[in-house]
């Protein structure tokens, strides 16, 4: 059996169950008439309310989004004025000469790439934030067009993003 998906004019979308693509009228779309699909079969699905998909509280998506600008904001403030190394292979080079003051991970990052970082981190006593996006979007926030999967702040120059992180 196959499905066909229908939209009407500023509806949702409607399924209906035909038998195949020819109808019992020998027309080989669907006829339309008043929101249903009618296909010559005697059961018909029934059209799902427009309001069913409700958006989730605005004060946590805010609260988040002003958090995530808050870092962006101070993550441009260390790559004009301070120091840092970007990738994974200078993260760890910076954390085993412990020059390393915060990591940045982002949440994509592999699960094993991540637990060496943080022990890595650990050993060294430096603080550890997980990003709350991808590597494209801490990569974006450094002001690169590339992918960054992980970061490692040394000296933070004007920000103070060292003394925030470790509270949130």
């Amino acid at each position: 059996r196959r499905f066909i998906s229908i939209v009407l004019r500023g509806g949702p979308p409607l399924l209906a169950r035909a038998p195949s693509l020819r109808t019992a009228t020998g027309l080989p779309w669907p006829q339309l008439s008043r929101g249903t699909a009618h296909l010559g079969c005697s059961r018909q699905t029934p059209t799902a309310p427009r309001n069913l998909a409700m958006a989730p509280p605005a004060t946590a998506s805010k609260k988040s989004k002003r958090a995530q600008d808050n870092i962006n904001s101070r993550l441009q403030l260390v790559m004009k004025s301070g120091k840092y190394t970007l990738g994974y292979k200078s993260v760890l080079k910076s954390l085993r000469s412990g020059k390393s003051k915060l990591v940045l991970i982002s949440n994509n990052c592999p699960a094993l790439r991540k637990s060496e970082i943080e022990y890595y981190a650990m050993l060294s006593k430096t603080g550890v934030h997980h990003y709350n996006g991808n590597n494209v979007d801490l990569g974006t926030a450094c002001g690169r067009y590339y992918r960054c999967s992980c970061l490692s702040i040394t000296d933070p120059g004007d920000s103070d993003i060292i003394r925030s992180m470790p509270q949130e």
